[in-house]
């Protein structure tokens, strides 16, 4: 089982790789992890769906646009969290970054900052967030759980992996987070290996 340890150890060791290219939108987002009784857990929202937002009623982590007043794409980060789920990131919840990730459909540039907290908070959700839940990367790494689904998107019918959500949230993870989450998981060989022998 991945360790909380082994994952302050490895992020630590991580060189996050940036992307230079440049994008019409810059956006941050917060993985957020916490101990539980199956090990790690996995901090989600879902947005709340509004007709001009691309990542409407999506599973996510926490996260949004970079503002002008921002200094930086972790204070981005940390400052959605506080907007969205009124929870205040410290600096000692900090393990480390991913690299960067490009939108696979629009011109966005998403970096992603891993935060441990020592116990699940109670959070207050603004208009933006409809829902919270936590899952075990236990649970996200079944394969049980994932498999491909064809589903319209923005007026086309698309086919991608997803990671079923069922017991959690009516919605799947798919698309941004789920590259997120599978980058964080790939920092982890041992984690991919033990949860592909399982069936």
């Amino acid at each position: 089982m991945l360790s909380i340890e082994m994952i302050r150890t490895r992020l630590s060791q991580h060189q996050p790789q940036s992307i230079a290219e440049s994008f019409t939108r810059q956006a941050a987002v917060a993985l957020i992890l916490t101990p539980g009784e199956q090990g790690p857990e996995v901090l989600f929202i879902r947005r709340a769906e509004y007709d001009d937002d691309p990542w409407s009623g999506d599973v996510a982590f926490p996260g949004g646009g970079m503002e002008a007043r921002d200094n930086g794409a972790q204070q981005t980060a940390e400052r959605e969290v506080r907007e969205e789920i009124d929870f205040s990131l410290r600096p000692e919840h900090y393990l480390g970054q991913l690299d960067d990730l490009a939108g696979a459909y629009l011109s966005v540039r998403v970096c992603c900052f891993v935060y441990l907290l020592p116990e699940k908070p109670l959070l207050k959700l603004n208009g933006e967030v409809v829902d919270t839940f936590w899952v075990s990367l236990r649970e996200l790494q079944s394969p049980i759980r994932r498999r491909m689904a064809s589903f319209a998107y923005r007026g086309t019918y698309r086919t991608h992996p997803i990671i079923s959500l069922e017991g959690y949230c009516e919605h799947f993870l798919w698309g941004m987070t789920y590259r997120l989450l599978e980058s964080f998981i790939a920092l982890f060989p041992k984690l991919n290996q033990s949860a592909n022998k399982k069936v």
